[in-house]
C-alpha cells in the first residue's frame, strides 16, 4: 500500500470528524439490538429498521430467548417495516438458533474468542455475509474487524484510494493496515466512528448519481 495512501485516509477521517463531530454510531440500547439491527438494515434505510426495533420493543419481544420462541411468520410481521420482512425473519431466525440453543441467548458468550473464529460463526448463519458480520463484530462484539459497505466502497473509488472491483477482504485489509494509528481502546473507537463518518459522507455528499462534491468534507482530497 502507498504511503499516500495511508495518510490520506488518515487525513480524511480528520475532516470528516471535523465537520460532523463524533456519530455515536451504532444505535442500540443492547448488543442484542444491534445484532438484530445489523441484519435487519440489509438492503434498507435505517429509518425502516428503526421502526421494525420500534414494532418488536412495543411487542415485548426484544429478547433472545422470546424472540426464538415466535413462530417465523409472527416473527416476519414484527419486522415487515424493514422490508423483505420473510427472508429477514427467516435470517434472524438462523442467527437465534446459534444464539440461543448454543450459548443461552448471552450475546458475550457468542461473540467472545479470537475474532477470525468469531466471524467464522457468524459466517456459517445463513444470510449473514462479510458486512453484516463485521458490523456485529465491531459494534457489539467488541472486535476489531472493519467494516465496508457501499458507502466505502464508492469513495474510495471515487478518490483513487481502491479500485471499483476491488474484493471485500482487501478492502477491509487497506483499512486495517492503514488505521492503526491509535491505541488500545481507542482503536476500537476510531474504527467505529470512521465506518460512521464515511456512511455520513456516503448519504450526503458521495451519493451514486450526482455527487454533490463541491462542500464535501472530503473535497480537499479530491
Amino acid at each position: 500500500m502507498k504511503r499516500s495512501t495511508t495518510l490520506a485516509l488518515r487525513r480524511a477521517y480528520r475532516l470528516m470528524r471535523r465537520r460532523h463531530g463524533h456519530q455515536n454510531w451504532w444505535p442500540g440500547d443492547t448488543p442484542f439490538e444491534v445484532c438484530v439491527g445489523a441484519i435487519l438494515t440489509q438492503n434498507t434505510s435505517w429509518r425502516n429498521v428503526e421502526r421494525a426495533i420500534a414494532r418488536l420493543k412495543a411487542a415485548g419481544v426484544l429478547d433472545p430467548v422470546r424472540m426464538h420462541a415466535l413462530a417465523e411468520d409472527q416473527l416476519a410481521e414484527h419486522v415487515r417495516p424493514a422490508g423483505y420482512y420473510r427472508v429477514k425473519a427467516r435470517r434472524l431466525r438462523a442467527f437465534l438458533g446459534g444464539l440461543v440453543e448454543s450459548h443461552g441467548g448471552r450475546v458475550d458468550r457468542w461473540l467472545e474468542g479470537p475474532t477470525i473464529e468469531v466471524r467464522r460463526r457468524l459466517l456459517d448463519v445463513p444470510g449473514i455475509g462479510p458486512e453484516t458480520a463485521d458490523s456485529i463484530l465491531l459494534y457489539a462484539g467488541e472486535h476489531l474487524s472493519f467494516v465496508v459497505d457501499a458507502y466505502t466502497r464508492r469513495i474510495f473509488a471515487r478518490h483513487g484510494w481502491a479500485p471499483p472491483e476491488a474484493a471485500y477482504d482487501d478492502l477491509q485489509a487497506l483499512c486495517a493496515t492503514a488505521l492503526r494509528d491509535r491505541p488500545g481502546a481507542i482503536l476500537l473507537d476510531y474504527w467505529r466512528d470512521y465506518h460512521a463518518q464515511l456512511v455520513r459522507v456516503g448519504k450526503d455528499y458521495c451519493r451514486p448519481r450526482a455527487p454533490r462534491c463541491a462542500g464535501c468534507p472530503l473535497e480537499p482530497l479530491l
